[in-house]
């Protein structure tokens, strides 16, 4: 034990909380720009997707960090997206980790010597908070610019509309909240009665601070889902659902704060030798935390599996209705059909027009696919859905990876946790896993919105005369219908009066409402 707090004391004195938390904050710059870079790499429009490069004036219309240049959208521009958002996470780590090596150099690893130079992680961290709010055209202000516009929309939204992007940004914002509450901690450290090496005692009402911070976040989503619910034009309860899975997690982060009565409480039954344990089963209090955290997180995992993804594994037999019926997961017919490519505007024509020859084995191949008759095609085999644009191992691993590090959900949420022997350390890991679970999230949240405005500008290119759908031909059944039952239809091939046929790709989804 007596060692367990010696390492622990050493990770405090070499890695101090104010340089995790800034390190924690690069690794989310990083993860946004790997995941432009990814999805622009396995040709997925993720700024059209996301609108990242719409402006309305002064006002951007999308909040999160993407190329200079503003104008009309297109292909061109989303292919510079990552690359300033390298460039600022290149600036960033700079002068974060040259800050960090001085520090190191400083204490000479110096247990007794790190409170005598903390104001190196002080100086770090208000020139990376002054740089943020520099008003002057230097150190990237565009991305600056837009990220501080990302927290205006997130926090003052519209109570008529939520965008896409609003809600990307609001999500990724949910996996930081420990780190709002490591702010909070770190600005107690750095003050003149405060250390590195101890979390500051909270006493009192400053013990609700901690979890109406680390809670903001999740507020701002559950915001949002009810805007979006309340939206005029919205005929779902889908939004409801993934506002009770944000509305889950207050009670996991004010039951963790209230642990304080478990410890009393122990402290006086058992004596200190008990208080430092995590576990108290006996205590209702701890049992109900503990029930909080278990729905939250199986919760949140079948939400990022079956609504985010648009995976069908975890869904009902029943939702997709007597007439479901798909082909085992296979690539997008058009693989360039996103949802800002000039495909769309004509999605009976494909890349075999421009290249007849090249590409062509492809997708005839995926067309064969295409034309199997609904009664010979089986179900899902492996629980996903028909379009994939990501290679299929990614999404075992995707679900597994998920499932493992939600179910870290409560320790990463619980303030209590952290005074335990290798408190310091264990959280510090947890939260590098969540960034890392978050970095994987967006890639495949991106993708299955794309498939479904694929489909709905599909749908709309290829909507029969309003006679046929009065008589109920329609494939379309309302935008509430589509994310509750997520039916899939199989339609007749259209012959072109060209050289090929197009088979239009077999493609079933939710509505295109975010989140």
């Amino acid at each position: 034990m007596k060692s367990d707090f010696l390492d622990e004391l050493y990770f405090s004195s070499a890695f101090p909380l104010p340089f995790r938390v800034l390190c924690l904050v690069g690794l989310g710059i990083l993860g946004w720009a790997t995941n432009l870079h990814g999805l622009h790499l396995w040709h997925i429009d993720a700024a059209g997707v996301l609108d990242l490069n719409n402006y309305d004036g002064y006002r951007l219309t999308s909040p999160l960090p993407t190329d200079r240049r503003a104008g009309w959208k297109g292909a061109h521009y989303s292919l510079q997206a990552h690359r300033p958002v390298y460039k600022l996470f290149v600036t960033y780590f700079v002068w974060t980790f040259a800050c960090w090596l001085v520090f190191r150099y400083a204490t000479r690893g110096d247990i007794e010597s790190v409170d005598s130079f903390k104001f190196i992680p002080a100086l770090a961290s208000l020139c990376v908070l002054t740089a943020l709010m520099c008003p002057f055209n230097v150190l990237y202000k565009h991305e600056r610019d837009k990220f501080l516009a990302a927290i205006h929309r997130c926090l003052l939204p519209s109570p008529h509309r939520v965008y896409f992007s609003d809600v990307v940004f609001a999500d990724i914002f949910t996996s930081f909240a420990k780190v709002l509450g490591d702010m909070w901690l770190s600005v107690y450290m750095l003050l003149p009665s405060g250390s590195l090496l101890a979390q500051p005692a909270q006493d009192g009402l400053t013990r609700w601070i901690l979890p109406t911070l680390m809670s903001i976040p999740y507020a701002v989503r559950l915001r949002q889902c009810l805007v979006e619910y309340n939206a005029p034009n919205n005929e779902s309860r889908r939004p409801l659902f993934n506002a009770l899975k944000y509305a889950s997690s207050f009670p996991v982060i004010f039951l963790s704060a209230a642990q304080r009565i478990v410890v009393s409480d122990t402290l006086a039954l058992k004596g200190e030798s008990a208080v430092s344990q995590p576990w108290h089963g006996e205590h209702q209090l701890f049992r109900l935390w503990l029930l909080a955290a278990a729905v939250n997180s199986l919760y949140s995992f079948w939400w990022d599996v079956t609504n985010d993804w648009g995976l069908d594994l975890l869904l009902p037999k029943h939702a997709g209705g007597p007439s479901r019926q798909s082909s085992p997961p296979r690539p997008l017919i058009l693989p360039r059909l996103h949802s800002r490519s000039a495909l769309l505007k004509n999605p009976g024509r494909t890349s075999v027009d421009s290249n007849p020859d090249g590409g062509s084995d492809d997708v005839a191949h995926t067309h064969a696919h295409a034309y199997a008759l609904p009664q010979e095609r089986p179900l899902h085999l492996w629980g996903l859905r028909p379009v994939l644009l990501f290679p299929l191992a990614v999404y075992p691993f995707a679900i597994l990876v998920d499932l493992v590090l939600r179910l870290t959900w409560s320790a990463k949420l619980s303030s209590h946790l952290h005074s335990y022997a290798e408190g310091d350390l264990i959280i510090f890991w947890i939260e590098l896993a969540e960034v890392v679970r978050r970095w994987m999230w967006v890639f495949l949240r991106v993708e299955w919105e794309t498939i479904k405005e694929a489909q709905v500008h599909e749908s709309a290119s290829r909507s029969p005369p309003r006679s046929a759908v009065g008589m109920g031909m329609g494939a379309g059944a309302g935008a509430g219908g589509i994310a509750m039952e997520r039916r899939e239809t199989f339609r007749e091939p259209v012959h072109e009066q060209e050289e090929f046929e197009m088979v239009p790709s077999d493609i079933s989804g939710h509505n295109s409402e975010a989140g």
